[in-house]
């Protein structure tokens, strides 16, 4: 395998995750506003789709947490429209967007970790490949069973986010100001470097662009994360939690187009937030797996390089719950 110099790129960027926008919405914000979360819960539970089989074969797992810490996979789509409108059965799919959040047994604190999409790695059963292939061989559950591989910790619950829902959210807010890294076109729009408000179809050519760079998807990650620190930040402002309407609207924005495991419902998210009370965006911390910048395949594929000696501190952290200790 040859490789190539390394793609610089910052290492503690943040990667706010539409995991973290529907659980910052159904549990920190629906504790605000008391009794209308019933609501929103029936809107959660009826509009999400389920997925049928997001596990693999227990046997094949690692064990469950004994400290009782919590990992949420979420996988990020751009395919809906390719395939019949679910997000349920996505083999032959590629994710493109690809996060760990990793809740601890203190429930006082949030870490995301996000996973390059190219990252080269052994598949299970399928040899060596970019991450994103793990849902394309054997959808999600062979994609849960790579990064538990991946982190040597189970994942507890899994999420799938059509990006087509970036784009309802970014309306139910009224906009979002987000701060970009370059100038570019997409989609018809120009980005310019520096601050700007995008409305959704805005935000929807915004996370999707990568032919525009000449590092490809290391800027549409930067973008990403990005447009979503915008999403958590409006999110838990006041003027969002303090209105029923706006939450509502926001919260039937993205569960179309949101498919979860059976047990991620609104009774878990409840139960989360009972420990979780105090939890502000503040209190959400993100890395990005390490890596080593890009290389070539012995096939010719452009890849990702994972750092192992770094990613062998990681493994250790998610097993021992001391994420909280990791230094990116």
């Amino acid at each position: 395998m040859t490789m190539s110099h390394p793609t610089a790129r910052k290492r503690r960027n943040p990667a706010k995750i539409a995991f973290i926008v529907v659980a910052g919405v159904l549990v920190l914000a629906l504790i605000g506003v008391g009794g209308y979360m019933w609501m929103l819960a029936q809107n959660f539970d009826s509009n999400t789709q389920k997925l049928s089989s997001a596990f693999p074969d227990d046997a094949n797992r690692p064990a469950a947490s004994t400290t009782g810490a919590q990992n949420i996979l979420l996988l990020g789509s751009d395919t809906r429209g390719e395939n019949d409108g679910s997000l349920d059965d996505l083999t032959g799919q590629r994710s493109d967007t690809i996060m760990v959040a990793h809740i601890p047994a203190d429930k006082q604190h949030i870490y995301v970790m996000s996973i390059l999409r190219d990252s080269w790695l052994e598949i299970p059963g399928q040899g060596s490949a970019k991450i994103n292939a793990a849902l394309s061989y054997g959808g999600v559950p062979l994609a849960v069973e790579t990064i538990e591989q991946l982190i040597g910790t189970r994942i507890d619950h899994v999420a799938v986010v059509d990006f087509e829902g970036f784009k309802g959210v970014t309306d139910a807010l009224g906009g979002v100001d987000v701060e970009s890294t370059t100038s570019f076109s997409a989609g018809g729009y120009q980005f310019f470097e520096g601050a700007q408000q995008l409305n959704g179809d805005q935000a929807l050519a915004f996370v999707r662009e990568r032919y525009s760079f000449s590092d490809g998807d290391y800027q549409r990650a930067r973008n990403q994360q990005a447009y979503l620190k915008a999403v958590m930040g409006k999110t838990l402002s006041a003027q969002t939690l303090t209105d029923p309407a706006r939450l509502s609207e926001l919260v039937g924005s993205i569960a179309p187009y949101l498919a979860v495991d059976e047990g991620l419902n609104s009774a878990y998210l409840g139960g989360l937030a009972l420990g979780m009370t105090n939890l502000r965006s503040s209190d959400v911390s993100f890395f990005t797996a390490p890596t080593l910048g890009t290389g070539t395949s012995d096939d010719g594929q452009s890849i990702v390089l994972i750092d192992w000696d770094k990613m062998a501190e990681v493994k250790k952290a998610f097993e021992t719950d001391t994420v909280a200790s990791y230094t990116p």
